[in-house]
């Protein structure tokens, strides 16, 4: 009885082991997915369709989108999946006394990073013009990390219980990786590479069972009149942070929520940051900065350190 169990054991052991990883790559929301995940089945098709969907709603670039018809000020009967993520971004935005906001588009494009890129920066008097008129939606701070979301989703229907999602530096993960360990996920170092070609990482996490993600100022900003503007726009203000945070990564249970406080963090501060995560014990932060001498610094969670591998 007792070595009939091994046996049975072992084989469903070597069963596991024996299914292989798919690995898969496209192109979505303006970004590079990828996605590895075990399965005897390939599940691109299935995974694409899914990642459309929620382009359909959220995309700034097409026309057609939920999103898109809103801000043109057309009826439009919202689905579950709309009102998922618009409830999500009102409560961080609650959480976080306006630090996340979607109706920032307008302030996005004034001061040129939106959708609508422009060339000349507003003067004050448009600031705060387009502080008191929010009527467009933005939700490009969140829609990635709920792709994310949706496509770890339909692996765990299929019954995938070992993956990995990741849309634009977004990251879902579950189980283990090929390698029968947890998976090993890069900090990129925050340097002024507008392209993304260096890649040197700042640390490595190995984690499972986790969602991250990352927002940060070091590759999207332009300088004009001897002064560097950074792409985060605080919805409070208007004008583009100052802060000394460089880049915010964010672990939480779902990856549209820490997409969110991602970007809150940029927003909010080192303080502002680290007052956020003590009411959220559910949350873990990784946050570099810059210090009074302009050297890189790093602060995490506490409970981040048993998971930093290098």
């Amino acid at each position: 009885m007792g070595v009939a169990c091994l046996l049975f054991t072992v084989l469903i052991w070597q069963g596991c082991e024996s299914t292989p990883y798919q690995h898969d790559q496209g192109f979505v929301f303006g970004t590079i997915y990828n996605i590895t995940y075990q399965s005897d089945r390939n599940l691109q098709t299935e995974i694409e369709a899914e990642l459309q969907k929620v382009d359909a709603e959220f995309s700034m670039f097409n026309e057609q989108s939920t999103v898109a018809r809103l801000n043109r000020g057309e009826v439009v009967d919202t689905s579950a999946m709309f009102s998922e993520v618009y409830q999500l971004a009102m409560a961080v935005n609650q959480d976080t006394d306006g630090a996340f906001d979607i109706t920032v588009a307008p302030l996005v494009n004034a001061w040129g990073f939106g959708f609508k890129q422009g060339t000349e920066m507003p003067t004050p008097e448009q600031v705060d013009s387009l502080l008191k008129i929010r009527n467009q939606m933005d939700f490009s701070a969140i829609a990635k990390g709920y792709g994310c979301d949706v496509v770890a989703r339909l692996l765990e229907e299929q019954g995938i219980t070992n993956y990995m999602v990741e849309i634009g530096g977004e990251v879902v993960l579950r189980g283990v990786s090929p390698h029968q360990a947890d998976w090993r996920i890069g900090v990129s170092k925050p340097t002024a590479d507008t392209l993304s070609v260096e890649g040197e990482l700042q640390t490595v996490l190995a984690m499972t069972d986790r969602a991250m993600a990352t927002s940060g100022n070091y590759r999207n900003f332009y300088d004009k009149n001897g002064r560097r503007y950074a792409h985060t726009i605080d919805p409070r203000t208007g004008y583009p942070v100052q802060h000394s945070i460089l880049s915010a990564t964010v672990l939480a249970d779902d990856c549209a929520t820490a997409d969110a406080y991602a970007t809150s963090f940029m927003v909010l501060g080192m303080e502002g940051a680290k007052a956020v995560l003590a009411r959220h014990p559910e949350l873990e932060a990784y946050l570099i900065y810059t210090d009074g001498q302009n050297q890189l610094q790093v602060w995490f969670s506490p409970t981040l350190e048993d998971k930093i591998a290098e």
